[in-house]
């Protein structure tokens, strides 16, 4: 490398997402070959994750080793592991962005679409989904770093989930000028607790507790319902 590539230092606040920093250090025409490269780098850690019993328990080699390139063509676009499942992740959520547009798509109008995607981004969510295998990592493996992001490292966990946010965010908008939902509400926090609800609620039944086979009650809808109608009585002055 460069002493003009742009490598960020461990401190570094990356403007853009960590796959475009990857892309970035390679410039002009070796551009399109660089996209490739990185690609083939996500798609052998996406293969490990969902090969492995932890999915996180893989070496750079063994990336290095699944993509077919060297360990000098890695180092020139991601600093470390880290970097790696961050591009990963940046991934995973573009990708699940991208799969509930379509399907919001379809809807008829703005409160329909809010309700689809929550419950669908739920049901993304919940562990084990066929719909998730080759191109997406393994559900339980990204909300495990989804956790590690928000905690510690809470501005890249915000870059990462840029995506999702801003279409729920938008989906907000629209059923306010629809007046289906409440106006005024704080569009960025209430994208986030939603988020965040839906995932975590999706994935662990831990505190509330295993659900059995058999249940009538969905518990996408569930959590739908909960979202819209709080636990408030309208009883209540």
């Amino acid at each position: 490398m460069t002493t003009n590539d742009p490598t960020p230092s461990p401190d570094a606040e990356p403007a853009v997402s960590w796959r475009e920093v990857a892309v970035a250090r390679s410039l002009g025409s070796a551009r399109a070959r660089a996209e490739t490269r990185v690609q083939r780098f996500l798609d052998a850690a996406i293969e490990l994750m969902n090969d492995g019993e932890s999915g996180k328990d893989f070496t750079v080699q063994e990336v290095v080793e699944r993509s077919g390139q060297s360990l000098r063509t890695f180092y020139q676009y991601f600093g470390g592991k880290q970097e790696l499942l961050l591009a990963v992740f940046e991934e995973s959520v573009r990708t699940t962005t991208e799969m509930l547009s379509k399907k919001i798509a379809k809807e008829d109008d703005a409160f329909g679409r809010l309700h689809c995607f929550v419950v669908e981004y739920y049901r993304i969510c919940r562990p084990a989904q066929g719909s998730s295998a080759k191109k997406v990592p393994t559900t339980s493996v990204m909300v495990d770093f989804a956790q590690q992001l928000l905690t510690g490292q809470p501005r890249d966990a915000a870059m990462a989930f840029g995506p999702l946010v801003e279409l729920f965010g938008q989906l907000l908008d629209d059923a306010a000028a629809e007046g289906s939902i409440r106006s005024g509400l704080r569009r960025s926090p209430i994208a986030g607790v939603v988020l965040e609800a839906i995932m975590f609620n999706a994935f662990s039944a831990t505190i509330g507790g295993t659900r059995t086979q058999g249940e009538e009650v969905d518990p996408a809808e569930e959590l739908w319902d909960l979202i819209v109608h709080g636990i408030g009585s309208s009883k209540r002055k």
